[in-house]
């Protein structure tokens, strides 16, 4: 086995105090010959680590085959100084892969004395909000602006491993190992992700609202609500997203929100509908203890689908039943809507919850 250690620049692009005190925090990433860990083997795991004022990476290299047990050996001993391990995609791979290794030369090591956070994992969720194309670090990477060239793929790289057990050139030696320190060294690059779920996973308060005037596909003046909140979080590249109904954009510390308002009529369905009667010629339903003071040729029994009555006002669109009463456009509508007027966001839990929920839509 040969161990390279230096010291490195890491620049710090996230508050990784969010994450951990700075000399318990671990990256990692590893180089195989194959995507199984029963039938490939590891040669070289690299790690990015704080220590006395600076930022070091040390790397363990099997120059042969048999040299495997020891870097794992060598990376767990290692990794019990540390709390929390950092990884884009590990637990998906790396960390299945070095268990496997392990119970293959069995090795008594797991990952249970550590906590793990996965960049891939914490935006993975936010992928369609934030129009990423792929989670592929590339894509990631892309969003973020960062311009990185790698020459080489972890699947290109094996057969140069294989070369190397054969001839030991230096030249393919010093490749494997800088494919593998560059991936380290890169990685605060796509910290800044992180800012995502942190600003999009906190509770927002809401700093100003009001209603701006617009005109439909129609020409009709109609009307959309505008909310700007803020939560003590910032994201570092601005984005949009947008639905038929609520258009968002995130700049630095401000998320807006435009929020087309209904005006007009709605259906409020009563839920106990074999208990009423629908009135025919008034298209509406009434209690069947009123209902037997009509005449049986303007009345019949209710179904779910005519057991309503009509409302008119101002409405919000809810895309979760969030509020009761609740009235939409027919049955099966699966937005609803609730009574609006300017003092309903008063209330800052009422703000938390709409924001929450208009969130979650927008990220399916």
């Amino acid at each position: 086995m040969i161990t390279l250690e230096e010291t490195i620049e890491f620049k710090e692009t996230y508050p990784l105090c969010r994450i951990g005190k700075l000399e318990e925090l671990l990256f990692f990433d590893i180089e195989t010959t194959g995507f199984s860990g029963e039938y490939s083997t590891l040669y070289l795991i690299g790690c990015t680590y704080y220590e006395e004022g600076h930022w070091k990476l040390i790397q363990w290299f099997a120059d042969s085959l048999d040299s495997e047990t020891e870097v794992l050996c060598t990376f767990f001993q290692f990794l019990q100084k540390f709390s929390t391990v950092i990884h884009f995609n590990g637990d998906g791979f790396d960390i299945p892969y070095l268990l496997k290794r392990c119970r293959a030369h069995g090795l008594p090591f797991d990952f249970s004395g550590v906590n793990s956070l996965d960049i891939y994992k914490r935006i993975r969720p936010y992928r369609n909000l934030l129009g990423l194309p792929s989670m592929k670090q590339k894509a990631i990477e892309q969003f973020l602006g960062v311009d990185r060239t790698d020459e080489f793929s972890g699947g290109q790289l094996i057969e140069v491993y294989y070369e190397y057990l054969n001839t030991k050139d230096q030249n393919l030696f010093h490749l494997l190992i800088l494919h593998n320190a560059d991936d380290l060294k890169g990685m605060p690059l796509i910290l800044p992700i992180l800012n995502y779920p942190d600003f999009l996973e906190h509770d927002f308060s809401l700093v100003h609202q009001e209603i701006e005037a617009k005109t439909d596909i129609f020409g009709r003046e109609c009307h959309m609500l505008k909310l700007v909140c803020e939560n003590g979080c910032a994201v570092p590249i601005g984005f949009s997203r947008s639905n038929s109904m609520v258009n968002l954009e995130a700049e630095g510390a401000d998320l807006t929100l435009w929020i087309d308002l209904y005006e007009g009529e709605l259906k409020y369905y009563y839920p106990d509908y074999k208990n009423y009667y629908y009135l025919t010629y008034e298209d509406r339903a009434i209690h069947k203890s009123v209902a037997e003071y009509v005449d049986r040729e303007a009345r019949t029994r209710a179904t779910a689908k005519t057991c309503y009555t009509r409302q008119s006002g101002c409405y919000l669109p809810q895309f979760s039943q969030l509020w009761t009463p609740c009235l939409r456009h027919e049955l099966k509508s699966k937005v609803t809507y609730v009574a609006f007027d300017e003092n309903f966001f008063m209330d800052q839990e009422r703000t938390t919850v709409y924001v929450n929920d208009l969130l979650r839509e927008l990220c399916r």
